[in-house]
């Protein structure tokens, strides 16, 4: 029975149900020696508090797509065929224009906001230069299949979860797919092919999307692997002029890193509650050593960097969540390189998914915008009002504007 499936959340809420009736039946109609009454009464209160604890865990999971099936629950789970040393540049010296194109195989995906808005397709991948078999989810904008773009190739943005977290988060929890359809039909949204790669890839760790030698090549896998599968087979317009990556939380620092790391293969990066150094999730393994920090830490990244990368990149966050973290990069950011960083004020949520998910629609429209994909004339950002008077909706979508967050901390 699947983890986040429709059965197993409903067996749960009747045996919950269950547990609640069975000692209000049967507590005064026990029979037999007291220690036998006491340890029955024990055990329905034990069952009952264990299907209450388990009810709460699968709507908690459910929600917020935390673990997508039971052997990540379980710390069983391994994607990682191998891990051979790539090099710097996390191709191990394969020429990637040479590989040949491979099809793969898609099914429609299952889960909450998979079916959504024309549904959502599943492949399961086996990376040829990362050595990760994984699953990745693509979604297909409204226009893809419609005779007027039959010859358009689409640009793309790489959907990254946090840790822990199933590659169905953007979908289910975010409802990015419910929320850019009639964006991107009435033309305020381009239209994006949404692809959202597994990173869960090890038990119990965060890869931290790098690639370590003989552990998982994590950022190959994102950056190579996938964009060639999605290139293979669909309309994918070439990177990286169009192609860009999103993330939350550990998947934030994820989408910054790659953006800085490989200008080469992304042009803009959103980091919605996100962090510079690797230790801000503990459980990364690229918080295990300083080389690998420092190696992984986009901060440093683009401070070292010989040229300053011609990408894009949007953070937001809170005061001591992401907020400082965008702007230290904005502060050694060097043209080409944009930093747009938005404060959003504590009483705009938490580190949670109520926080993230009405900032969705904001950021699609900055990435219409900065990947040139609009034909609307105006700044490269979005304009900055004040916060005075701001709604809760408008500071947790990102439109509060950062100098007056700097007066109200």
């Amino acid at each position: 029975m699947s983890l986040t499936g429709t059965p197993f959340l409903y067996t749960t809420i009747v045996l919950s149900v269950v547990a609640l009736i069975l000692p209000l039946v049967l507590w005064s109609r026990m029979r037999g020696p007291k220690a036998v009454r006491a340890a029955a009464r024990v055990l329905m209160l034990l069952f009952a508090q264990a299907t209450a604890v388990t009810l709460i865990f699968v709507l908690v999971n459910n929600e917020n797509n935390l673990y997508d099936n039971w052997a990540d629950l379980l710390g069983t789970g391994d994607h990682v065929q191998q891990a051979a040393n790539l090099g710097q540049d996390g191709t191990g010296g394969i020429a990637l224009k040479r590989l040949p194109k491979v099809k793969q195989a898609f099914s429609a995906a299952d889960g909450p906001g998979m079916r959504a808005a024309g549904g959502v397709e599943v492949t399961q991948l086996k990376g040829r230069v990362s050595g990760v078999n994984a699953e990745v989810y693509v979604w297909l904008p409204p226009q893809y299949h419609e005779a007027a773009y039959r010859n358009h190739r689409f640009p793309v943005v790489e959907l990254l979860p946090g840790y822990p977290g199933s590659a169905k988060a953007w979908f289910g929890s975010l409802k990015v797919t419910e929320q850019l359809e009639p964006l991107m039909r009435s033309g305020k949204v381009a239209p994006f092919i949404l692809v959202a790669p597994r990173t869960n890839l090890l038990a119990g760790v965060d890869t931290g999307c790098a690639n370590i030698p003989g552990t998982v090549n994590a950022d190959s896998w994102l950056s190579i692997d996938v964009p060639k599968m999605v290139t293979d087979n669909f309309r994918a317009a070439a990177a990286p002029a169009n192609w860009a990556v999103a993330g939350y939380s550990a998947g934030a620092h994820c989408a910054v890193k790659l953006a800085v790391a490989h200008p080469d293969r992304y042009r803009a990066a959103i980091s919605l509650s996100g962090y510079n150094d690797p230790i801000g999730e503990r459980n990364s393994l690229a918080a295990q050593s300083v080389t690998l920090r420092e190696q992984n830490n986009p901060y440093l990244l683009l401070r070292k960097a010989v040229s300053p990368p011609r990408i894009a990149l949007y953070i937001s966050g809170e005061s001591g969540d992401g907020y400082q973290a965008g702007v230290a990069l904005e502060q050694i950011a060097k043209a080409p390189t944009t930093v747009h960083v938005v404060y959003l004020p504590r009483s705009a949520g938490g580190h949670n998914m109520a926080l993230w998910r009405p900032q969705v629609p904001t950021v699609f429209e900055w990435l219409t915008l900065n990947m040139g994909q609009s034909h609307v004339r105006g700044g490269a950002t979005p304009p900055e009002p004040s916060n005075a008077g701001s709604t809760h909706a408008a500071l947790a979508s990102g439109s509060a504007s950062r100098a007056g967050a700097v007066r109200k901390r």
